[in-house]
């Protein structure tokens, strides 16, 4: 039987790839750059074998997409920001069999999902900048589950608890990682550089620091509540599917665990970032759940 022995909610802005390049900006995301390897080393000393991560990155429109290619390997340059990120090497294993495991779950709870294993289906930066602090040997399998821009709370609840079944039936040790921001509202393209280390605005701020005080005070009941709002007038990266899928994955309201803020919070070009590693649910806990 598998197990869960990681869930966190994780930041991946380019600016942290920027952070680590020579240049003015070098080292203007440390805290998050040791945030995201802290959390690599927490998976590893409890022995994760595989990466689930919801990538807000890779947005489908129709359905719930899994990449199960046994390798992912290439070079990276991003289409969005191209100055930020480029020319970034990875190679890492993947996981065919939980993909398909996944997938079937998915399925048997009344939705869509496939997995592919095309040639040219690459990685998103959602996934390739916390892989390069999280896993710099290279030797976890990753497993990148898409995040459906049209999609619901209600449906991406669903498919967290079809992540859980599928980890349950599944020999693996697994580290999930939900990969987006908090609030995540972009300026306008003529201040956009203005703001590299702000949020775009005091409500968001004001709202992205309520809902930390939720999650590492355990009132996830609360925030459950306050999350199709929040999603709705923060403007949610990728639906904040990703956040919906961790706390389905948790148990959803009968979670009764907490979150500990590994950095402190920040504003990346208007938008609101934090790593969080939460305590993960007694396995009898999620059985009854699931």
């Amino acid at each position: 039987m598998g197990e869960l022995v990681l869930a966190a909610k994780i930041t991946h802005v380019p600016s942290i790839w920027l952070s680590i390049q020579p240049g003015r900006h070098f080292g203007i995301r440390r805290p998050a750059e040791l945030a995201l390897t802290e959390v690599g080393s927490r998976a590893r000393e409890r022995g994760a074998d595989t990466f689930l991560i919801a990538d807000t990155h890779w947005m489908n429109s129709i359905g719930f997409h899994l990449n199960g290619r046994r390798r992912h390997y290439g070079s990276f340059a991003s289409h969005e920001l191209p100055h930020f990120i480029h020319d970034l090497e990875y190679d890492y294993p993947g996981d065919p069999d939980l993909a398909e495991l996944v997938r079937q779950e998915i399925v048997a709870g009344g939705q869509k999902a496939m997995v592919h294993d095309y040639r040219d289906l690459g990685l998103e930066y959602a996934t390739l900048v916390p892989m390069y602090f999280m896993n710099a040997e290279s030797d976890i399998r990753i497993l990148p589950i898409g995040c459906n821009i049209y999609s619901s709370i209600e449906e991406n609840r669903l498919i967290g608890e079809a992540l859980m079944r599928a980890v349950a039936r599944s020999e693996r040790k697994v580290a999930f990682l939900a990969s987006g921001s908090l609030s995540h509202a972009f300026p306008d393209n003529e201040i956009a550089e203005t703001l590299l280390n702000d949020v775009s605005s005091d409500f968001n701020r004001k709202v992205d620091l309520t809902v930390l005080d939720m999650w590492t005070e355990g009132r996830t009941a609360e925030f459950l509540d306050l999350l199709p709002d929040y999603n709705r007038r923060c403007t949610g990266e990728g639906a904040m599917a990703d956040t919906a899928m961790l706390f389905g994955l948790l148990g959803w309201r009968s979670y009764t665990g907490r979150g500990e803020q590994l950095c402190p919070y920040f504003g990346s070009t208007g938008t609101g970032q934090v790593v969080v590693d939460f305590t993960i649910p007694a396995s009898d806990t999620i059985e009854n759940h699931i």
